[in-house]
């Protein structure tokens, strides 16, 4: 089967109106600001998301929801990763026709994955057995986490797996971007240090792993078969992580430095790669698909 997927003109209006409302509502100020405050979850930008229709975005125009499917929630979560923005929004999307209130932003949700929790003092519901969570220092500080004895979750919703590699997704892009505008301004004996080639080909691979991850989790999100899907987390996971790698070596000292972003992304890429099944799930799936 061939599959297409190119934008048109609603999805391309969709995708730049999320960019400019977390520009707008989570932009950079807000993003240190919540680093410098682990843990507190902004119940007004979460009722932001909720009136913009984040949450409520696949559900029936007759239940409130926007009447939306897969493709556009995989655009809006791209640009929640872009943006590194905060909470349990995957299990809070998922809950929005069961738990009242999750859909318009005014119940906060979370759920119960494998051996973690994420957020777990923060939220309002917890789906799944959460008894015996112990916090966990999380790597992520816009991500406090808890662990449990041992798994108590059953095999993950492809749904949330995809979603998670579409903000998986989104953090490859901006780390990309990050990279290749840094490399057009710094300078180094005097010319930028992306005239030279080394570098070059560091920006030349982050762009290939973000575009090729961007056509499977596209793709993924159209056809919604556990197979595509897992192929596209896969891809999506290992192009933020080695991209958010690749940016901090293009970024040098500079790079590791807490006032620098590029840190946040290669943390959040590591937690978000343990969520939904990680990779042994979409692993999993692979190897069944080619065994049929």
């Amino acid at each position: 089967m061939t599959v297409r997927f190119r934008l048109d003109d609603d999805q391309l209006a969709l995708r730049a109106g999320v960019r400019e409302l977390l520009g707008r509502c989570f932009g950079r100020e807000r993003l240190r600001a919540a680093v410098d405050a682990p843990g507190r979850l902004d119940r007004a930008l979460w009722r932001t998301l909720g009136a913009a229709g984040f949450f409520s975005l696949r559900l029936p125009e007759a239940d409130g929801g926007a009447g939306g499917g897969l493709p556009e929630a995989v655009l809006v979560f791209e640009e929640a990763g872009r943006a590194l923005l905060p909470g349990p929004l995957v299990a809070t999307h998922l809950a929005a026709d069961a738990v009242p209130g999750a859909a318009h932003g005014e119940t906060v949700v979370t759920a119960v994955d494998g051996e973690l929790v994420e957020w777990l003092d923060a939220a309002d519901t917890v789906r799944g057995d959460a008894r015996d969570a112990v916090p966990l220092r999380s790597v992520d500080p816009l991500t406090p986490l808890h662990r449990l004895p041992e798994s108590r979750s059953p095999a993950p919703d492809p749904v949330a797996v995809l979603l998670t590699a579409a903000e998986q997704l989104g953090t490859a892009g901006r780390v990309c971007e990050l990279a290749v505008g840094y490399a057009r301004t710094r300078e180094q004996f005097g010319r930028p240090i992306g005239a030279f080639q080394a570098v070059q080909h560091l920006c030349a691979e982050l762009l290939v792993r973000a575009e090729t991850a961007r056509a499977a989790v596209y793709a993924a999100a159209v056809t919604a078969d556990p197979a595509d899907i897992a192929a596209a987390r896969l891809l999506a996971d290992e192009a933020a992580v080695r991209g958010a790698r690749d940016c901090l070596q293009v970024h040098g000292g500079m790079g590791f430095t807490w006032e620098a972003d590029v840190h946040l992304h290669l943390k959040r890429a590591w937690v978000r790669a343990r969520r939904a099944g990680g990779s042994a799930w979409s692993e999993e799936r692979l190897a069944a698909a080619l065994a049929d």
